[in-house]
């Protein structure tokens, strides 16, 4: 699995993540720092890539289109230092690995993760 950390993510937490034995690339690295969040989405999607981000907005995006993929994981906790979200991330993946391999909506809070797999149906 890569990850696809957004721009309001530290950019150091993806050394972080290498020396976990995960990859992960920041959207400022692969020439993204601007893109819009449907370019970020159509390129994980690409790619394969799961996104790592703090707004809520891929969320609503997937939920919208009805899309498979890419799965995105939204961090609800502020505050975090690269190496305290490097760590965060690797306890998500262990956990939600194969949920986010089959394209889910994964959000983490202080008091959890929430789950939702992918394509979201109708009500």
């Amino acid at each position: 699995m890569i990850l696809l950390l957004d721009q309001g993510l530290p950019r150091s937490t993806t050394i972080h993540l290498s020396e976990l034995g995960l990859d992960a690339k920041h959207v400022g690295d692969v020439g993204l720092a601007t893109a819009d969040d449907r370019t970020i989405l159509d390129l994980a999607r690409r790619r394969g890539q799961i996104v790592v981000t703090l707004d809520a907005d891929f969320h609503a995006q997937l939920a919208l289109s009805g899309a498979p993929a890419p799965s995105v994981i939204r961090i609800r906790i502020e505050g975090l230092k690269a190496e305290q979200l490097a760590m965060l991330l690797r306890g998500v993946l262990e956990q939600c690995g194969d949920d986010l391999k089959s394209g889910a909506m994964v959000t983490v809070t202080e008091s959890g993760i929430r789950i939702r797999r992918l394509p979201l149906l109708p009500l």
